[in-house]
């Protein structure tokens, strides 16, 4: 593992262990050459997903490209990273072990839509209103109206 502070070629794993959901390995390291300490993340991969998009046309699948845009549905809203890890780490071993290796864009945010209502529905909400492309706000209320139980609260 190449140093991320230096460049140099080789470092030293110092701790590893799992992480909290196990479907991860968390090494410290640190670089003989400058000192420098830091973390990587190792995790398998059991596929190489494909990911079919509304046009039909194919790419791999983005791991980060899911991160940030989890990320972006919870911007100011009390969830912390390790939740949005966890989610998407789910989501990802669920399109892995599904036995497809060609994944619509339609299931992956689905997925997404029903982790994130979940978590936090102002998140939920934001998600789903690039997801499902609104337009105007009475698309809004209709989705909150059908999706999301609030008469009682």
């Amino acid at each position: 593992m190449r140093c991320p502070f230096c460049g140099h070629e080789e470092t030293q794993v110092k701790d590893s262990r799992p992480t909290e959901d196990n479907s991860s390995i968390r090494r410290r390291r640190q670089c003989p050459a400058c000192g420098a300490r830091f973390t990587t993340f190792e995790r398998v991969q059991l596929r190489e997903l494909m990911v079919i998009k509304k046009d039909n046309t194919r790419t791999i699948f983005d791991r980060e490209k899911l991160v940030r845009s989890i990320n972006i549905s919870c911007r100011k809203r009390p969830v912390n990273s390790d939740k949005i890890e966890l989610i998407t780490n789910s989501i990802q071993r669920r399109l892995e072990s599904s036995g497809e290796t060609e994944i619509p864009t339609k299931v992956i945010g689905e997925l997404v839509m029903d982790a994130l209502k979940e978590l936090d529905r102002v998140a939920y909400l934001r998600f789903a209103s690039v997801y499902k492309d609104f337009q105007e706000t009475d698309d809004f209320r209709k989705f909150i109206d059908k999706n999301l139980n609030l008469k009682n609260e």
